[in-house]
């Protein structure tokens, strides 16, 4: 069955204009369509919100989800935020079941997460070793829709602290090898050691990234490297700290000094040039659905209200390859009653959420 054709007019973000939009066979166009049903009238209209760090099938406490209706929870549960496009940044389950359902939001997949043998979080990732790296990248590249995930650093119980997972070279093979199967390479980092190498090599994107400093958040500016906070997950460095005191106290201390800096972090990063976008790390220890509060958080950082609002919208969907709202673009459109670059608290109560052209919330 075709979708409806429809009507929407409202001020369009981020050009600002009001202006009248139809939508017809699913999609968008400012050509007037004759029967077409008026669904909203006033309001600011807003391209898909993006959550560019989730992971769709990962439960509490880091439980695989296996089940569809699960999974159809977790993705529904963005959709109702208002989130239409997720970047996955590693899960364990094979959830392209869920791209044969209309009703859900677009889903690009990173794969698995690869990491350091017994150096992640059990069963969530491939572990391997540094001499599989090249291959498990282009396994994963071919696993995922233009991206691979690697674990750059995470607590090494002989030194007790967090410590770089790959040895340089090899990082610069699997990174040149990912990119000669078209895809782009982000890693998970908390500290500061794995980033040198990790950038050096040529990685696209820093999840996290609280070990950033000065000189490496200019190496990325000039390369272009992205950086996805996850504020709302850096919150639990205080709970993560607490929980390894006993053992690994320098590990709790490093902790703590990273929490204490990730928004001034944030903010010399953005103040560099370095892209930043928003994304919540939903699944495990976040639940789904928290993009409005990682977007206050990120402009409680520093970053100004319009452009933490781009971080989730416009200039997510450019950086993902996915249109905004244009001519003959999929129908993926945030209605709200008020301006959320005015107010971002607005985000939280969405007035409609179009996806594919049908009104879905």
């Amino acid at each position: 069955m075709s979708a409806p054709s429809l009507h929407l007019a409202g001020v369009v973000l981020p050009e600002g204009e009001h202006r009248d939009v139809w939508i017809r066979d699913g999609r968008l166009t400012f050509e007037p369509v004759p029967g077409a049903e008026t669904v909203s009238r006033g309001g600011w209209l807003v391209p898909g919100l993006v959550d560019a760090h989730c992971h769709v099938g990962i439960g509490r406490g880091g439980t695989p989800v296996e089940d569809l209706v699960g999974l159809r929870a977790q993705a529904l549960a963005e959709r109702a935020a208002g989130v239409l496009a997720l970047r996955d940044c590693g899960s364990p389950v094979d959830t392209r079941a869920l791209d044969d359902e209309p009703d859900l939001p677009t889903i690009v997949r990173a794969g698995r997460h690869i990491a350091r043998t017994r150096r992640y979080i059990p069963g969530l990732g491939i572990e391997i070793e540094p001499d599989a790296l090249v291959e498990e990248v282009r396994a994963q590249a071919r696993r995922g829709d233009g991206w691979v995930k690697l674990v750059g650093d995470w607590i090494d119980r002989g030194v007790g602290d967090l410590a770089p997972e790959w040895p340089a070279d090899v990082l610069a093979a699997a990174i040149a090898a990912a990119h000669e199967e078209g895809a782009r390479v982000t890693a998970h980092t908390f500290g500061t050691d794995a980033l040198p190498d990790l950038i050096g090599a040529g990685i696209d994107c820093i999840e996290h990234g609280t070990g950033l400093t000065e000189e490496l958040i200019g190496q990325m500016a000039g390369h272009g490297t992205a950086v996805v906070p996850t504020l709302v997950n850096v919150e639990n460095f205080p709970g993560f700290a607490a929980a390894g005191e006993q053992k690994f106290p320098t590990y709790a201390s490093t902790m703590r000094r990273l929490y204490a800096s990730s928004g001034a972090v944030v903010r010399a990063a953005f103040e560099a040039g370095v892209p930043v976008f928003a994304g919540t790390d939903a699944g495990g220890g976040i639940d789904h659905g928290r993009i409005a509060d990682e977007v206050r958080a990120l402009h409680t950082a520093g970053i100004p209200a319009e452009a933490a609002l781009a971080a989730a919208s416009w200039s997510a969907r450019s950086w993902l390859g996915l249109p905004c709202i244009e001519e003959g673009a999929p129908a993926d459109v945030v209605v709200y009653d008020a301006d959320p670059r005015a107010d971002l608290a607005t985000l939280a109560r969405p007035r409609h959420v179009v996806l594919r052209g049908r009104v879905v919330a």
